[in-house]
């Protein structure tokens, strides 16, 4: 049997391993460098361990090492079992569960009477670089189920016998590390030596299998990398995403505070927070009514009924609240769809109305896990800048791309470099088939007139229809998921959605679904920590701080306050009888663009010594020149787009 091998034939003897048809084809470096093996065959392709005979049928291999992404989960995931191995030695009768890879590393859940802490990290990871030396193989072995389910019932492992019993399979496959045997599919690599650059992370409570209802388990998370380069690099990214943490920023800043003991998944706005919010809030909705958009308010609670037809009922309820009042049943809204559709149908539209486009800035609920929720963003009760757009199918294509321009000039505007993905039909999902490929198609068509480069997400679109989903990179490489653009046939089809055509008939529209910076709370926190919680003179709820070197200057400051609030500028005060050094470096933690440094001199010669928030003394400036100054600031990051920024 010939195999092709990064372009060269090799013949593969019957019975022949991964590895002995790799190594015909390889350097030593590159082959060296393999922790598994792809193989193409006519059913296509599969990864195999490099132990694993290469199957009959197959045409093509390539050595997989831990510079792609395969690579490297299939490193992470033995990591794990490693990390289990050296659990249960440390920690006798302790149960194992699942040990997945995840996108930055691994985790392995374990039953303990007494939950994992930070310290037992050390003494495991110190054992597992123990196991890792000995270069201890991983071997692959197939079992029947009843065979399995007895060998792990014997070793007192019922979450793996329950795994077990719940395979629709004759066999399973096992891994042995050692003296640790684990289920598992595979594949690994060759040996624990091949493990080098590893890092335990954190504990953590988990449910086993996420059911609130099921024993609490102690989880473990760790990372592993090709080499300890990439690992410190990791590590190095955690310390800063750890400083830059909206929870602790939003405490020292003054923003806003969470009280899970009272208002679990809920955010609570301190003053400065909500003037931050308020700003953003009031430049939507400018922003909004300059592209044509109408400002609407549904209701917070919608009769059953209406949650029913729309298709939440069946599909979302699991998310949702539901109250009743006098013997109705009422679902507290988990999106504002709903609600513009019943105003949308309380007129008669001709085609000459059409686009009609509703914004609300929209709170809305939904039931969201304990587990899950996490500061500003996983939250229970969140706003959204939701709009709702009815249009003709002939308009669809032009609406998705002036939308797409909307999101484009946001993300401009923040400093958010983009990834376009194109979301398609989920398993459970309402409407025809036909309306979702002619909705999939408007936002592939639209995409593509706009000469943007996409992905296809396979089966992760909304219940109702296809969307297409912008990822933004922030300033230290995290991808964030914020504006979302929904195409949908269905909802008008059930709410019975019509206008009058060019013809005197009624047709009906399709509805057009988007939120460009999607949950106002999260995206503030995501903004909190891309901007390390220095935000931009436009958007700072603070622009200035004056502050006096002695109490002979209050009465000009106090002046000066009123003169630069006049101008709209955003200042404050601060005259505690304190040392100057200490109220700068105190302005600058606050990360303040503007601190205004007011001393005998200043009051003399009518202005400000000016400090800027890198600390940088840029000297003595008028009070005019300040104002000039902090506006010419606020306004700059709107000069792209077309946008402008308000002093009023």
């Amino acid at each position: 049997m010939q195999i092709l091998i990064e372009g060269k034939l090799v013949e593969a003897a019957s019975g022949a391993t991964c590895a002995e048809v790799l190594k015909q084809a390889l350097s030593g470096k590159r082959f060296k460098a393999a922790l598994a093996c792809r193989v193409e065959t006519a059913d296509g392709e599969i990864l195999l361990d490099l132990t694993a005979p290469l199957p009959d049928g197959a045409v093509k291999a390539a050595p997989v090492s831990a510079e792609e992404p395969d690579g490297l989960q299939i490193l992470r995931h033995s990591t794990s079992h490693i990390m289990a191995a050296a659990v249960q030695k440390l920690f006798p009768g302790v149960k194992v569960t699942i040990g997945p890879s995840i996108e930055n590393g691994f985790y392995y859940d374990f039953d303990t009477p007494k939950p994992f802490s930070h310290e037992d990290l050390e003494t495991i990871e110190k054992e597992m670089r123990t196991l890792a030396s000995a270069a201890l193989p991983f071997e692959r072995s197939l079992m029947s189920r009843a065979d399995a389910v007895a060998l792990f019932k014997d070793k007192g492992e019922p979450y793996k016998v329950e795994i077990i019993e719940g395979i629709d399979a004759e066999t399973v496959s096992l891994y042995r590390c050692g003296d640790f045997l684990d289920l598992c599919r595979g594949p690994h690599v060759p040996n624990t030596g091949c493990v080098k650059a590893f890092k335990l992370l954190s504990v953590a409570g988990a449910y086993w299998r996420g059911d609130e209802k099921n024993p609490m388990l102690s989880r473990i998370y760790g990372t592993a990398f090709a080499d300890e380069k990439a690992l410190k690099e990791y590590l190095a990214a955690i310390e800063e995403a750890k400083r830059r943490d909206h929870r602790r920023l939003g405490k020292e800043l003054g923003l806003f505070s969470f009280h899970e003991d009272v208002a679990p998944g809920m955010s609570f706005w301190l003053p400065k927070g909500m003037l931050l919010r308020t700003i953003l809030e009031d430049f939507l909705v400018r922003e909004h009514l300059k592209r044509g958009y109408d400002l609407v308010r549904g209701p917070q609670i919608l009769r059953r009924e209406l949650w029913e037809r729309s298709g939440h009922y069946d599909h979302y309820r699991e998310n949702m609240y539901f109250t009743e009042i006098e013997g109705d049943v009422h679902g507290v809204k988990p999106m504002n769809c709903v609600g513009h559709m019943l105003m949308y149908g309380e007129t008669l539209h001709s085609y000459r109305d059409l686009p009609v486009r509703l914004f609300e800035l929209g709170v809305v609920h939904r039931h969201e896990k304990s587990g899950t929720l996490h500061g500003l963003l996983r939250v229970r009760q969140f706003t959204q800048d939701d709009a709702h757009i009815i249009c003709a199918t002939e308009q669809l294509e032009d609406e998705i791309i002036n939308v797409m321009h909307l999101s484009a000039d946001l993300m401009d505007l923040f400093g958010f470099k983009y990834r376009i993905f194109i979301s398609t039909r989920p398993e459970d999902s309402i409407g025809s088939d036909e309306a979702w490929e002619l909705a999939t198609n408007a936002l592939i068509k639209a995409v593509e007139k706009e000469g943007k480069e996409y992905q296809i997400n396979e089966g992760d679109g909304a219940f109702y229809g296809p969307k297409i989903d912008i990822k933004v990179t922030d300033a230290i490489g995290r991808e964030w998921q914020l504006s979302t653009i929904q195409v949908d046939f269905t909802l008008p089809e059930r709410f019975d959605l019509v206008y009058v055509g060019q013809d005197g008939e009624r047709h009906r529209p399709v509805m057009v679904h988007r939120a460009i910076l999607g949950s106002l709370e999260r995206f503030i926190g995501v903004l909190t920590e891309h901007y390390a919680g220095a935000f931009p003179t436009w958007l700072a709820p603070v622009q200035a701080r004056i502050v006096n070197v002695t109490d002979a200057q209050m009465d000009y400051v106090k002046e000066m306050k009123g003169r630069l609030a006049a101008a709209g500028i955003r200042v404050e005060t601060d005259l505690r009888n304190e040392k100057l050094g200490f109220k700068i470096r105190e302005a600058q933690m606050a990360r303040l663009p503007y601190v205004l440094v007011v001393g005998d001199k200043e009051v003399a010669d009518g202005g400000f010594s000016v400090r800027l928030r890198s600390g940088e003394n840029i000297g003595f400036r008028s009070t005019d020149d300040v104002i000039a100054m902090i506006r010419a600031d606020s306004e700059e990051p709107f000069k792209r787009g077309g946008m402008s920024y308000s002093f009023a």
